[in-house]
């Protein structure tokens, strides 16, 4: 580890695919504290010089905010860290591939590298629907990696959506069971 023996630093020496899946790992638990709040699970993290500067996850709901996806969060926080709302040098790891506004963001932010686990074929932006990070007219380009934890974040988001399914469908039975028959 780094001298300060932080738990936010990736060990040294990795390589990136390593590194990559350390700070996966830690937007992922990012991403169970949303599930915790009733959210949907998407967790991210942000690093500059191999350490965690900031954190988020998904928290619409619980804020009344449209706006306050994981990569939002995180985004605001390091801002906030760095007292800059540019980002230069950091990276994002998110559970998710990005949606058009937190792309823009990102790109907004000058982040050096974006690296999300699941793709999201209704609303990602970095290569399922399409690809923001590559079009040649903006004025910045973020390298952008994906697939890392790819099974494990798409295992999670799957597992929310078949737990809030049933969640519904026992409301549905219990608010039937009380209905008096005639």
């Amino acid at each position: 580890m780094t001298e300060d023996n932080n738990l936010n630093a990736v060990p040294d020496h990795a390589d990136q695919a390593a590194s990559d899946i350390f700070f996966m790992r830690a937007a992922y638990a990012q991403a169970q504290l949303a599930w915790d709040e009733g959210e949907v699970p998407v967790g991210a993290v942000v690093v500059k010089d191999g350490v965690i500067i900031a954190t988020g996850y998904n928290r619409p709901i619980v804020d009344h905010d449209p706006t306050a996806h994981a990569e939002i969060m995180a985004l605001r926080r390091a801002a906030e860290v760095l007292g800059n709302y540019r980002l230069p040098g950091c990276e994002l790891y998110v559970t998710l591939e990005p949606c058009v506004m937190c792309a823009g963001a990102m790109m907004h932010a000058r982040l050096a590298r974006v690296v999300f686990g699941a793709s999201d074929a209704k609303t990602g932006v970095a290569g399922s629907v399409l690809n923001i990070f590559e079009q040649s007219q903006l004025n910045h380009h973020t390298q952008v990696s994906g697939g890392v934890l790819a099974e494990e974040c798409a295992q999670l988001l799957k597992d929310f959506f078949a737990h809030r399914r049933r969640e519904v469908a026992e409301r549905k039975r219990q608010v039937k069971s009380e209905i008096p028959s005639t």
